[in-house]
C-alpha cells in the first residue's frame, strides 16, 4: 500500500548523447577558431611585410600580454631592440615613434595567438566536461590543441633565429611556422565539416578518382604554402619580376637554379629556385583543379560539383593575385598598395586551402554513388 501511495515514481531525465549529427555548437565553435586562425595568418603576413617580427626580443607568454605602458618602459623596449643586428643594419635612424609602429604589429600578432589559445582551450574543456563532444571528435581536437601549443614554441624558435647574426628570421623557420598555422586552420575546418547536419553528394562514376584528386590538390596546396613561406622569408618575390618568363626564359638555366652547394640548399636558400618552384606548383595546382572541375561537372551532383567550381575559381583568383604581386612592385604600386596586394594574395591563399579542405572532406565522407 505504501508503494502505491508513492506512485508515480519520478522518471529519470532522458540524456541525449553527443553525436556528430547533433554537435552544432561544437561545429560553430570550430568555425570561429578557424576564422581567428585565418586572421592570425593575415596579421602575421603584415608583421612580416612591415619588418615588425623582431621588434619584441623576449618571449613572455604571460606578462607579455601587456605592451609598455609608460615612456620609460617604451624606452627600455626600444633599447633592447637596438641590441639586435636588424636595428643596426636596417633601421639605425629609427626613433621611438617608429619603434612603436613595428612593436604594435608584433604585439597584436602575439596577442591574437594568445586569444586563439583561450578561445580553443576553454570551450574544449567545457564541451568535454558537459558531454557535448562526440567521441570521434575528441582525439582530433586534442591533436589540434597539441598543434597550437607546438605553434607557440615554433613562433619563438623562428623569432630567435633573427636575434643574433641575422637581420631577419630564418626563412625555413618562417615557412614551418606558416605551415603549422595552415595545418591548424585546415584541421579545424575538416572536423567542423563533419559535425551537424550533412548533405550528401551524388557521384555517378569515378568516386575514387574524384576523392584522390581532391586529396592530391590539398597536399599540393600545403606544399605551396610552405614554399610561399620560403618566398616571403627570402624576399624571392622581389627578383625576376616578370611573368610568365623569368629573366627572358620559362625555365632558368641550371647554373642559376642549382648554383649553391650542396645542391639541396638551393631549395631553401636560392631565391630564383624558390620562386621558380613556387610558380611551377601553382601551374600544377591549376591543372589539377581544372581537371577536377571537369570530372566533377560530368560525374557528380550537389556539393561535390559546386565545390569543384568554387575551388577552381579560388585557384584562378590566387594565381592572378600572385602575378599582380610579382609584377606590380614599382611606383605607383610600391609601398602601401603593394603591401595590400601581397596581403590579399596571402588571404586568398588561405581561402584556397579552406575550400580545398572542405572539398576533400566531403568527397571522403559525404558521397553516395549510383
Amino acid at each position: 500500500m505504501e508503494d502505491w501511495l508513492h506512485f508515480p515514481q519520478p522518471i529519470p531525465a532522458i540524456r541525449h548523447h553527443a553525436t556528430e549529427a547533433n554537435a552544432r555548437a561544437v561545429r560553430n565553435w570550430l568555425w570561429l577558431v578557424a576564422g581567428l586562425v585565418f586572421l592570425m595568418v593575415i596579421v602575421g603576413g603584415a608583421t612580416r611585410l612591415t619588418e615588425s617580427g623582431l621588434s619584441i626580443v623576449q618571449w613572455k607568454p604571460v606578462t607579455g600580454v601587456l605592451p609598455p605602458l609608460s615612456q620609460q618602459e617604451w624606452q627600455e623596449a626600444f633599447e633592447a631592440y637596438k641590441q639586435i643586428p636588424q636595428y643596426r643594419e636596417l633601421f639605425p635612424d629609427m626613433d621611438v615613434a617608429g619603434f612603436k609602429y613595428i612593436y604594435a604589429w608584433e604585439w597584436a600578432h602575439r596577442l591574437l595567438g594568445r586569444v586563439i589559445g583561450v578561445v580553443f582551450a576553454v570551450p574544449l574543456i567545457w564541451f568535454w566536461a558537459t558531454g557535448r563532444l562526440p567521441r570521434s571528435a575528441k582525439p582530433k581536437l586534442v591533436g589540434i590543441l597539441a598543434l597550437g601549443a607546438l605553434q607557440g614554441g615554433v613562433g619563438w624558435w623562428m623569432v630567435a633565429s633573427g636575434l643574433v647574426n641575422r637581420i631577419e628570421v630564418a626563412q625555413e623557420r618562417l615557412a614551418i611556422h606558416l605551415l603549422l598555422a595552415a595545418l591548424i586552420f585546415s584541421a579545424c575546418l575538416w572536423v567542423a565539416g563533419g559535425l551537424g547536419p550533412r548533405a550528401v553528394s551524388l557521384v555517378h562514376g569515378g568516386a575514387g578518382r574524384l576523392k584522390g584528386t581532391a586529396l592530391t590538390i590539398l597536399a599540393f596546396v600545403f606544399l605551396q604554402i610552405f614554399v610561399g613561406g620560403l618566398v616571403a622569408g627570402l624576399r624571392a618575390g622581389l627578383v625576376n619580376n616578370t611573368w610568365p618568363l623569368m629573366d627572358g626564359v620559362f625555365v632558368p638555366p641550371a647554373d642559376v637554379l642549382w648554383r649553391l652547394e650542396p645542391v639541396w640548399a638551393n631549395l631553401v636558400d636560392n631565391p630564383v629556385t624558390v620562386q621558380f618552384f613556387h610558380r611551377m606548383i601553382a601551374y600544377l595546382i591549376f591543372a589539377l583543379a581544372l581537371g577536377h572541375l571537369l570530372d566533377a561537372w560530368m560525374n557528380a551532383e550537389g556539393r561535390a560539383r559546386r565545390g569543384a567550381v568554387i575551388l577552381f575559381g579560388h585557384v584562378l583568383m590566387q594565381i592572378a593575385l600572385g602575378v599582380a604581386t610579382l609584377v606590380l612592385v614599382e611606383p605607383p604600386f610600391a609601398g602601401d598598395p603593394h603591401l595590400a596586394l601581397a596581403l590579399a594574395h596571402q588571404a586568398i591563399g588561405m581561402a584556397v586551402l579552406g575550400v580545398a579542405t572542405l572539398q576533400a572532406r566531403r568527397l571522403v565522407q559525404d558521397v553516395i554513388t549510383n
